[in-house]
């Protein structure tokens, strides 16, 4: 397992080879990478905030749940903080595992995981400056009844 929370950028392609470079076993290996919306142009940067230990833990239980669930033989989260612009990447999830219903299913996991229960904080910023911290969604809610 190798989980990664950083304000740097990241480069997802090089990100996806050296996992798969490091998993040659796997008979599948999935990857999601997220990026920033620009809502139309109207959005220049995310900003998140998280606490670092709480959201390690966090997000480290939910890999050990996938892991365990769904047989694994790798797995890897990339999570930014700070400010990122509109385009850039925020999140990489990347699973191996013997096949690829596990790889996919375990990537989805994850992701649902991350939208709602990782402690990170988020904000919108405009042009005209922050907004409001975003609420959390029921649709991001209700995308972990599946997992129960």
């Amino acid at each position: 397992m190798m989980l990664r929370l950083q304000s740097e950028p990241f480069a997802p392609g090089a990100a996806l080879d050296a996992f798969v470079t490091a998993h040659p076993g796997a008979g599948a290996v999935v990857s999601f990478t997220g990026h920033v919306r620009d809502e139309g142009g109207r959005l220049v940067a995310l900003e998140i905030e998280h606490y670092p230990g709480m959201a390690r833990r966090a997000i480290e239980a939910q890999m050990t749940a996938a892991r365990a669930r769904w047989g694994l033989s790798g797995v890897q989260v990339i999570h930014r903080f700070g400010t990122i612009p509109a385009g850039g990447p925020i999140v990489m999830v990347a699973t191996a595992a013997p096949h690829r219903a596990a790889a996919f299913e375990a990537a989805e996991f994850l992701m649902d995981h991350l939208k709602s229960r990782a402690p990170f904080w988020k904000r919108e910023i405009t042009a005209d400056g922050p907004g409001p911290w975003v609420e959390a969604r029921a649709t991001d809610e209700g995308a972990l009844d599946r997992w129960r």
